[in-house]
């Protein structure tokens, strides 16, 4: 078999084998890239892109089983991070509040390794040229920033137009997210476990079928939606 050939062969295979891959680990590779996605995906890749254009002696099945590998790697991690909060906190890390009640937070800053310039390039790309519009921003883990403009600087919708007023930006408070009680939003709160499970008419067994609840401070309110 002549090496042209061979070429062409390994390239098919390699591209149709990545294809697969890439729809197992789903939209998430391309939508949400995070620092473990991307260590992953440029791994694969790599390792897809030898296997196309090697057509020395090494056997083919080598760089499937190395594809495969950190194919794995991927499915356990997300598993785990699924398990629990704290494995997913290591591998994926977490968010950090850069700007909170329109405040730079430089401690977030510094942990975030960002400059000034860094934010600055971020809020323009999410539509905000002054800082000083902005009440929340969160650095989120795949290194988007996602901005809550100040009450006035909200932009207007049809409650606006009825006579609705403004009110000040505030950050959504989740209490629960995945069947997991968030301690650290209790603690924001200044409330408990039992305080909560009572406010929310929750049990043990009914906790792992909350997708997520939020609490409204307004109205004292609970807001919980269900796992379907």
């Amino acid at each position: 078999m002549s090496e042209i050939v061979k070429l062409l062969i390994f390239s098919t295979i390699s591209v149709l084998y990545l294809f697969i891959v890439s729809k197992l680990l789903g939209k998430k590779q391309i939508a949400q890239l995070e620092f473990v996605d991307y260590v992953l995906g440029i791994s694969i890749g790599s390792v897809a892109a030898e296997m196309a254009t090697d057509i020395n002696d090494k056997p083919f099945y080598y760089y499937i089983i190395a594809i495969t590998i950190f194919f794995l790697f991927d499915i356990i991690v997300s598993y785990l991070g699924r398990k629990g909060p704290c494995l997913k906190h290591f591998f994926k890390g977490r968010p950090e509040t850069i700007i909170y009640n329109g405040q730079i937070q430089y401690k977030a800053l510094k942990k975030s390794k960002l400059d000034m310039n860094d934010v600055l390039a971020l809020c323009r790309e999410q539509g905000y040229f002054d800082i000083n519009d902005i009440a929340f921003a969160v650095f989120e883990t795949n290194g988007a920033l996602s901005v809550m403009p100040k009450g006035e600087k909200r932009p207007v919708i049809i409650s606006d137009i009825d006579g609705g007023d403004k009110s000040p930006a505030e950050l959504p408070i989740y209490l629960i997210i995945d069947g997991r009680i968030s301690y650290s939003s209790l603690t924001e709160l200044k409330k408990d476990e039992k305080w909560l499970m009572k406010k929310a008419k929750l049990t043990n067994k009914m906790l792992k079928q909350v997708l997520f609840a939020s609490y409204n401070k307004d109205k004292e309110s609970i807001y919980i939606e269900f796992k379907k």
